[in-house]
């Protein structure tokens, strides 16, 4: 697939991916102690609803777009700190901004912590430096990400999430998310890592899945998100994050979350969830 993000910013996937990330950053942030973000493959950071590529696809409005009216208040609570995230940003940026993944992390990040962005593409390079180069405690760097990921870890910060999200423009990148994320976990046993992907062919999933859970020395989490009926694997049915060392608490907050968006963001009815563990117990 092709998932170049500025033609599909702010999606049903976004949602998801994006609101597990807060969480993730919400837990870490507890300690006092600094810690470091990477963003391996990170976009261009703040995405406009209103250019050319977000209305070609009008992705959004089945994403973020229908996330205006209320859950219930305990989806509410878990969704607070992603909110605010978002109106954080539209109130410096313009209410039709969405953020990418840099955009939300530049949001949390305190003083003490670091964040890396990294990205090769020349153009989303060029607009990711010029929104974030200046921050003091963050890096933009030029690079493909795979290979950023083994660069970078482990932070000497000691604590951090590594955010893993490729294009998957290339044949077999499912299955080399799977190698590199247990290549990572080798050199970095303790960090959190989340990786990102399209659900079109489950058995493919399923197979990275079956591989982390055999060989994965840490516990994880397999999270996913179902809009559409994932025997078609024709389309983009749904979308799910591995996360390694997860926080203790994601999966109950996961468990609450995702049948509420598997309801609201279902495009024919065919809205479903996945929350399971795999690796060694927590």
């Amino acid at each position: 697939m092709n998932y170049r993000h500025a033609f599909h910013a702010g999606n049903f996937a976004d949602v998801m991916k994006h609101a597990l990330l807060v969480r993730i950053l919400v837990y870490l942030q507890r300690k006092e102690t600094p810690l470091r973000v990477i963003d391996t493959h990170a976009g261009i950071g703040l995405y406009d609803l209103t250019a050319d590529e977000a209305e070609r696809t009008g992705e959004w409005v089945e994403g973020i777009g229908r996330l205006e009216e209320p859950f219930s208040p305990e989806v509410e609570e878990i969704l607070a700190p992603y909110r605010a995230v978002i109106a954080e940003v539209r109130a410096r940026h313009g209410e039709m901004i969405y953020p990418g993944s840099p955009g939300i992390v530049r949001e949390l990040l305190r003083r003490q912590d670091r964040g890396v962005f990294v990205e090769l593409h020349p153009a989303d390079h060029e607009a990711l430096s010029e929104a974030y180069n200046e921050v003091s405690n963050l890096k933009v760097m030029h690079l493909d990400g795979w290979t950023a990921l083994h660069a970078l870890i482990p932070p000497k910060e000691k604590r951090g999430l590594v955010l893993i999200d490729p294009p998957y423009e290339k044949t077999g990148e499912l299955e080399r998310l799977g190698t590199e994320l247990l290549t990572a976990l080798k050199k970095w046993p303790t960090g959190v890592y989340a990786g990102w992907y399209p659900i079109k062919d489950v058995g493919a999933v399923d197979a990275v899945a079956a591989r982390l859970h055999e060989q994965s020395t840490r516990p994880g989490l397999r999270l996913e998100l179902l809009v559409d009926d994932p025997r078609d694997p024709t389309r983009l049915n749904g979308s799910g994050l591995f996360v390694l060392n997860p926080p203790w608490s994601l999966r109950e907050e996961a468990e609450t979350l995702l049948p509420a968006l598997a309801e609201r963001l279902s495009r024919s009815g065919d809205g479903a969830y996945r929350c399971e563990a795999f690796g060694p117990p927590a």
